[in-house]
């Protein structure tokens, strides 16, 4: 079940921006800001997953951790 969304106090520019970004995509605005809403909720839940992947490499080798252990922890946490 869907639920309904209501943003008040958008500024007009932003509409604007948004309606010509949907236009360009032969989409609806109501359907261009849910693909971009999902979008926004999927990066929300990756950054949290990545910051337990962190957190855990972390605790696994001590308090410096490079970038690249870091980068390969990410990519073996993450499925498929």
């Amino acid at each position: 079940m869907s639920t309904i969304i209501q943003v008040r106090g958008v500024p007009d520019d932003v509409r604007d921006a948004l309606a010509a970004a949907a236009a360009e995509e032969g989409l609806s605005l109501t359907s261009y800001v849910r693909r971009e809403l999902e979008h926004v909720a999927r990066r929300s839940e990756r950054v949290r997953s990545n910051k337990a992947v962190v957190r855990a490499t972390k605790d696994r080798v001590g308090t410096v951790v490079d970038r690249e252990t870091i980068l390969e922890t990410l990519r073996a946490g993450r499925p498929g």
